[in-house]
Order: structure tokens, then C-alpha cells, then sequence
């Protein structure tokens, strides 16, 4: 996002901060982040920088967190006192303090209403993959908040010929498919590792659409907001892109991988994994039946081998398809 940013026609500044200082003078020296995006040149303009975030952040007019979703709660905290408005990248529910087995996770804005109530705060999601972002490849996303003025800076920084941003003040709807989407990509991926075929695929994602929206309206989201990038979009690119590190999860999975031998291949969070328990967890608290991520946790906890998780997702009873 920042290297979109930084080549933005209006020629933002823009300045990538990261919390190692090797890595950002790595990256100063290299130009690219080799270690992620390896090939990729920097902007020109691009900025690096390391220490101190609240100072890099004190003269900016946005700030991005692009954290996994385990450390949204602790960056926040460090830039409670930040003036600008403060958007995250991260999709999840965070895991509760000591994985208390009755605590349900929280959703970024949650966490950032405990740690930094006085930001004013957005979140960008939708379907996309960070390699073709980078590349400047056609991308579409969300930018939600629940105040207009920053749903409009988020558009105005990163709305370009290659990367559409389209503002959406469902702040929960877009959360909830965010953190949602990525475990059903675990799934998508077990059944596509057992080659199980395209129509068990659809039907897959199709009720996974459901769980999700059922979760997301529990919690006051919109039911329009599912079928749109955040949802729909973002779902659909998970469970079926190459480049999905939680649909590999799965495929890893289906091979007889352990999950830990899976998760370690990857190199990058799948947080799918970790969001997999909280999401359940907070669909119980509501009474919501979420029948596609119980099998996944499951799977994921060893109550269930690769073909005996296929069997829960694909075996249900008779009912009627709505609800």
C-alpha cells in the first residue's frame, strides 16, 4: 500500500515506517523489500524511516497500520496521541489476553475503542493480494469508517488508475468479512487439497458467504455490505487465489502436513489460523451457528483428520438453504 501510495498521479508524500531498524535500513539501502516483495523497486520518493512511530506520524495527515492483527492492539497504543486519522490493514479477530477458553476476540475497532478511544479511525479491506498491489495490477477495496472526512482522505490517498477504493461507513460488516473470509480459505483449500472437485468448491463458498453474513449481522453489520468487495469479493479471491496463504493452509493440511509444519512453510502470517477459534467462539456467545469454522477449528486443534473435517462440511442434514 505504501508503494501504491507513493506512486500516486498527485505525489503524496509518503513515508514506510517499520518497527526494525535493520529491516528499514535494509530496505533504505536495497530500495525493495526484499524480503517480501523481492523485485519490486521503490518509488523515488519513497520515504523510510524506523525508531519512534509517533514521531514519523506526528506530521502526517493519515496513518496506515499494516500489522498482523495480534499486534493492532500494541501499535495503537503507541499512536493514541497521533492528531491524523489512524486506518488498519489487518483482517481478524484478536485472540483474547491468555486464550481464556469463555473470552471472545475482539474486532480492530473493539480493540481500538479499549486502547485509543480518541482516535478517529478507518479500515481499507477488499479483495487483494499484496503482490498485485505492489505491481499495480487492477484492485478494487473498501475504505470504512464511520466518519465521512475519513472515509474521503482514505479515498483521496489511494484511489488511482490501478487500485479503485470505494468508501463504505459499515465499519463492522467490513471487519467481520475481512477476519471471516480467511478462515473459510482454509477450508476451500482442504477441500481443494482433496481434490473433491469445483461444484463441492461453490457449494463451500457459497455457505460460507452465509456463516459470515449471519456473524456479521449479529453484530449490527449490513447484509448488503457481504455481498459486496469486503464479502463476496474478498472470500471469493481467498478460498480460490494461488497467492492465498490461508488456502494453502488448507492444501498443506489435506497432504498430511501438521499444522505446525504448514503454518512454518508459509513464511508470512495466514491469519486464518488464529482467527479461526476467537471467530467461533464469538458466533457462540451469540448464539450463531457457524458450522463451516467449527470444522475448520477442529481441524486446526486435531479433533479431526483432513477427510473426517470434509465429511462435517459436506455431510449436514436436509434443510432449507436461507438462514
Amino acid at each position: 500500500m505504501a508503494l501504491s501510495a507513493a506512486s500516486h498521479p498527485a505525489g503524496h508524500a509518503v513515508t514506510l515506517w517499520a518497527r526494525d531498524a535493520a529491516q528499514a535500513a535494509s530496505m533504505a539501502a536495497e530500495r525493495q523489500n526484499a524480503r517480501y516483495l523481492p523485485g519490486i523497486s521503490f518509488a523515488p520518493s519513497l520515504q523510510l524511516a524506523s525508531g519512534d512511530p509517533l514521531e514519523a506520524a506526528r506530521a502526517a495527515d493519515l496513518v496506515i497500520a499494516a500489522t498482523p492483527m495480534a499486534a493492532l492492539r500494541a501499535t495503537l497504543a503507541r499512536l493514541q496521541a497521533v492528531a491524523a486519522p489512524v486506518a488498519w490493514l489487518c483482517k481478524g479477530f484478536e485472540a483474547p489476553a491468555g486464550d481464556a477458553p469463555d473470552a471472545a476476540g475482539l474486532m480492530g475497532h473493539e480493540v481500538c475503542a479499549q486502547t485509543a478511544p480518541g482516535l478517529r479511525i478507518g479500515v481499507l479491506s477488499g479483495p487483494s493480494f499484496a503482490q498485485e498491489v505492489a505491481l499495480a495490477r487492477p484492485t478494487a477495496l473498501v475504505a470504512a469508517s464511520a466518519h465521512a472526512d475519513v472515509r474521503e482522505l482514505l479515498v483521496q490517498a489511494f484511489h488511482s488508475p490501478s487500485l479503485r477504493v470505494y468508501a463504505n461507513d459499515d465499519v463492522v460488516g467490513v471487519e467481520v468479512g475481512g477476519a471471516v473470509k480467511n478462515v473459510l480459505a482454509i477450508a476451500t483449500g482442504l477441500c481443494d487439497g482433496l481434490h473433491l472437485g469445483l461444484n463441492a468448491r461453490a457449494a463451500l463458498i457459497t455457505r460460507g458467504l452465509a456463516e459470515m453474513t449471519r456473524l456479521g449481522v449479529a453484530l449490527g453489520a449490513r447484509t448488503d455490505t457481504f455481498m459486496g468487495l469486503s464479502g463476496l469479493g474478498d472470500l471469493v479471491l481467498t478460498a480460490t487465489g494461488d497467492l492465498s496463504r490461508n488456502r494453502r493452509v488448507g492444501l498443506l493440511l489435506a497432504e498430511g502436513r501438521s499444522l505446525e509444519q504448514a503454518v512454518a512453510s508459509l513464511g508470512h502470517v495466514a491469519e486464518g489460523v488464529y482467527t479461526a477459534r476467537t471467530v467461533v467462539r464469538r458466533a457462540q456467545a451469540l448464539g450463531v451457528e457457524m458450522p463451516i469454522a467449527r470444522a475448520v477449528v477442529d481441524l486446526l486443534d486435531g479433533v479431526m483428520q483432513p477427510a473426517e473435517a470434509v465429511a462435517a462440511l459436506m455431510g449436514r442434514d436436509p434443510a432449507a438453504e436461507l438462514g
